[in-house]
């Protein structure tokens, strides 16, 4: 199967890619915020950790929010 060229997506595939990076942003961005401006003791394990693991997209900035806050 040939690799697929954004060209080649519909509309609606389209959308979906867009849609799903948006979110994947917001989510980065609302995690590595929240790690900056929370004080170490209020996160479950070490921020540097919980740092790296936001740039795992989807689930380290899910995890974090879910998980990595007390």
């Amino acid at each position: 199967m040939a690799k697929k060229t954004w060209s080649d997506l519909s509309p609606g595939q389209q959308r979906a890619v867009v849609v799903a990076g948006a979110v994947e942003t917001v989510l980065t961005g609302l995690a590595l915020a929240d790690l900056a401006k929370r004080p170490a003791d209020q996160v479950r394990g070490p921020k540097g950790l919980w740092l790296l693991a936001a740039f795992v997209q989807p689930v380290g900035p899910l995890a974090y929010l879910t998980l990595g806050r007390r």
